[in-house]
């Protein structure tokens, strides 16, 4: 089995992310071998990218008190996988940033997970995880798959991104605070417990 950075080596000698490495990019994920939750985003915005942390963001500070962490747990305590859906910002679209690329977590992924054999939960933020991990019908929202996390439980935690774009959502859902939150802070404390 390949060790974190091998394949972090490969990542950045792959042809498909040449135009990011050559924009001084460098792939942003953290996958330390003692991880207990693995939180998939995304791809880093652009403040991430600049800053060179996964989820160092506004979206990032969401993040972490939904969870019920501080930013020293999340990032130092290696109990936490951070693997977004694309490991380098894909740049800006006319509604904000570009979605990841669809094949870089099929390709990239089952390396890493091999690696963090402890993984207990998956929490998936965002529709972009949700529908990479999650078998969903056609006719399955990502507000239906959302208020209905439990039916994904033990392995999967689906969120909605924690992005600012998604204040109005979160008003219009007054359950999402109430009711998935508490939970999800609850399933965090019991495994780091």
């Amino acid at each position: 089995m390949a060790t974190i950075e091998e394949i972090t080596k490969r990542i950045e000698e792959d042809p498909a992310n040449a135009a990011f490495e050559a924009e001084g990019q460098k792939p942003l994920f953290q996958a330390p071998p003692t991880a207990r939750i693995n939180i998939v985003g995304q791809a880093p915005g652009a403040k991430a990218e600049e800053a060179g942390i996964v989820w160092g963001d506004e979206s990032g500070d969401r993040l972490r008190a939904w969870l019920g962490v501080d930013r020293a747990t999340f990032y130092d305590s290696g109990m936490f996988a951070l693997l977004p859906m694309d490991f380098y910002f894909p740049g800006k679209s006319a509604h904000g940033d570009l979605a990841p690329r669809k094949a870089f977590a099929d390709k990239w992924f089952p390396q890493i997970l091999d690696t963090m054999p402890d993984i207990q939960l998956t929490v998936l933020a965002g529709s972009s995880a949700i529908h990479h991990f999650l078998d969903l019908k056609s006719k399955d929202t990502i507000t239906d798959v959302v208020e209905h996390y439990e039916e994904y439980l033990p392995q999967y935690f689906p969120i909605i991104h924690p992005s600012g774009r998604n204040n109005i959502w979160i008003a219009e859902h007054p359950w999402f605070d109430a009711k998935v939150i508490p939970a999800l802070q609850a399933q965090v404390r019991e495994i780091l417990a």
